[in-house]
């Protein structure tokens, strides 16, 4: 049996720019990405913090160093430049992978600098 668990997040990613007219995804500064152990092209799940909006759609490479966090086509309709995000990805795992897996969860201060990594561990110790 495989069971779904956190892979990766990144915390209080502000969104940087939007644009509508754009196919669909999210940008996202690849340095960002590589932190929090994703991967372009995965499907990510993102809560709005401002608005409490969840919606799917899948990592798209943004320069690096540069903080980006873009809302491309129909989910630039759910969140605004200024808004607060969470971007969470999940693997699915074994009862046997449970045991040892670690989730990264990168947490971002202002202009979209990371301010703090950490694992989140599976133990129910």
């Amino acid at each position: 049996m495989l069971r779904t668990f956190l892979c990766g997040k990144i915390h209080r990613a502000t969104v940087t720019d939007g644009s509508p007219n754009y196919e669909g995804s999210l940008g996202v500064s690849v340095d960002l990405i590589e932190a929090a152990g994703l991967h372009v092209g995965e499907k990510i799940l993102v809560g709005v913090i401002n608005s409490g909006a969840r919606f799917e759609t899948y990592l798209i490479p943004a320069p690096a160093g540069k903080g980006s966090i873009v809302l491309n086509g129909a989910t630039a309709h759910l969140g605004k430049k200024g808004d607060l995000l969470t971007i969470m990805a999940f693997a699915q795992l074994t009862s046997e992978q449970i045991k040892t897996h670690r989730a990264k969860a990168v947490l971002l201060g202002p202009g979209n600098k990371i301010e703090k990594v950490t694992e989140i561990t599976t133990a129910n110790n």
